[in-house]
C-alpha cells in the first residue's frame, strides 16, 4: 500500500458511520499512510447509523482535522455522486508533484475490513460509468486480499481507484469498539450468535 502512495493523487478512507470515531474506531497506521496525499473520509452505511448529531459528529471530526466528510449508503447510491466533485476539487487544490502533467487521476481507497470499500467502487461505476460490479464484495472479510489494479469509475474527469485490502489497527484499547469491529470482520451469519449491533454512533 505504502509502494503505491507515489502513483495517487487523494486518498479514500471509507469507515463505517456506526462505530466509534476516536482513534480506536479508526485505524491510526492511516495517519502515517495518508502523508500530504490529499484525504476524504466517507462514512459508510449512513442507514443503519443514528444521524440526529451528525452536526456534533461533523465538528468533532473537524477538529480531529478532517473537513471533507461525506455520508454514504453504497448499497442505495445515497451521496456517492458527491465524492468526484469533492475528489476532483481536493486534487485541483493541492500539488501533485511528479503527476502534474498526467491528465488521470488514481485515488486510493482504505479502511479496516468490512466497511464498503469495494461497494463505494461498484456505486461509483453505478453513477459515472453505468457498469456493473468490478470489485467483489461480501458479508466476510478478506475479499480484497491485495492492492488491486486500477478500477476506472469515472469518464469526466478520468478517475481511476486503487481498492486495497481491509487493514485492522494493531491495538484497539476499547472493549466496545472492539466488539463492534469483531461484529463487522464476523464470517457471514455469526452476527446472529451475539445480536444486531448498536445503531448508536460513539464520539
Amino acid at each position: 500500500m505504502q509502494s503505491c502512495l507515489k502513483l495517487v493523487d487523494c486518498v479514500i478512507e471509507v469507515h463505517d458511520a456506526r462505530i466509534s470515531f476516536t482513534a480506536q474506531g479508526r485505524n491510526p497506521l492511516f495517519q502515517e499512510t495518508l502523508g500530504l496525499k490529499p484525504h476524504l473520509l466517507v462514512l459508510n452505511k449512513m442507514d443503519l447509523a443514528d444521524l440526529t448529531e451528525q452536526q456534533k459528529i461533523m465538528q468533532h471530526l473537524e477538529g480531529e482535522g478532517l473537513k471533507n466528510v461525506i455520508f454514504t449508503n453504497c448499497v442505495k447510491d445515497e451521496n456517492v455522486k458527491q465524492v468526484i466533485p469533492v475528489v476532483t476539487e481536493l486534487i485541483g487544490s493541492s500539488c501533485r508533484y511528479h503527476r502534474g502533467e498526467n491528465l488521470e487521476y488514481c485515488i486510493m481507497v482504505i479502511g479496516v475490513p468490512n466497511v464498503g470499500k469495494s461497494s463505494l467502487i461498484n456505486s461509483l461505476r453505478r453513477q459515472h460509468l453505468r457498469k456493473g460490479k468490478a470489485a467483489r464484495v461480501g458479508g466476510e472479510p478478506g475479499i480484497t486480499r491485495a492492492v488491486m489494479s486500477r478500477i476506472q469509475v469515472c469518464e469526466q474527469p478520468l478517475v481511476f481507484l486503487l481498492d486495497t485490502p481491509g487493514v485492522l489497527a494493531p491495538r484497539i484499547e476499547s472493549v466496545e469498539t472492539g466488539l463492534k469491529l469483531a461484529l463487522r470482520v464476523l464470517p457471514r451469519g455469526w452476527g446472529a450468535l451475539w445480536g444486531p449491533p448498536s445503531r448508536g454512533i460513539c464520539t
